[in-house]
């Protein structure tokens, strides 16, 4: 049985990543495509002004959280260095994105250790990160959460356990999350390779393949109803 089929026969034992249930708060689906041509008329490589878009969209929206994003084609990467340092650019987002409060707890989802964590404090990267590990009917995989505040690795120490539904990090605002809006970035990893503290969470199209075996769609363990499977 591969991952994804032990997911979804898991899928009433996995804890919510947030204190609410997405399903039951006001929640819409957020676009950072190059479809989305609001993208288009701000600068989105600075921080206050994408900032500003950010929560504007969610008060037109009238939601609480903003989610979407894996494998989208994305706008928001250009003029960032850390996404062209490469002959051909990274822009496929590889995780998914929840829009919520600075300052929201985030629980973890399975029982797990700390694989590894980092404070990867480059503009536009996570910012802190934790990896987690899980062990479930003999298969090992990897749960990601970028974004989050500084506060959030005190105290950290790489094998420390994670119980299920246990709350070990809260969401950073954009003055230490890589500058960007608050939200989490969320990514199921099926193989770590040589990372530790880190693990590309957006590349290059001609790299799409390989990345979708390492990087199945993290909504199984989410379980975003306005999301796809």
């Amino acid at each position: 049985m591969n991952l994804i089929q032990t997911l979804i026969l898991h899928k009433a034992d996995i804890a919510s990543v947030f204190p609410f249930n997405l399903n039951e708060i006001a929640t819409t689906v957020s676009d950072c495509s190059a479809n989305n041509q609001e993208l288009t008329q701000i600068d989105v490589t600075n921080a206050e002004s994408y900032y500003e878009y950010a929560q504007n969209f969610l008060k037109e929206q009238n939601a609480v959280a903003g989610v979407g994003g894996y494998l989208e084609e994305r706008l928001i990467y250009q003029g960032r260095d850390l996404f062209e340092q490469t002959e051909e650019a990274r822009n496929i987002h590889l995780g998914i994105d929840v829009s919520v409060a600075a300052g929201t707890s985030i629980h973890a989802p399975l029982d797990a250790t700390i694989h590894s964590f980092a404070d990867n404090n480059t503009f536009g990267d996570y910012g802190p990160v934790i990896i987690l590990e899980h062990q479930l009917d003999g298969l090992t995989f990897y749960t990601l959460y970028g974004h989050l505040s500084r506060q959030s690795l005190v105290g950290k120490e790489d094998g420390q356990s994670i119980s299920k539904g246990e709350a070990f990090a809260t969401l950073g605002d954009m003055h230490e999350n890589g500058n960007w809006p608050p939200h989490l970035h969320f990514q199921l990893i099926t193989d770590m390779l040589d990372y530790k503290g880190d693990f590309p969470g957006v590349c290059a199209k001609s790299k799409l393949e390989y990345y979708k075996q390492l990087c199945p769609n993290p909504n199984y363990i989410l379980q975003i109803d306005k999301l796809p499977y």
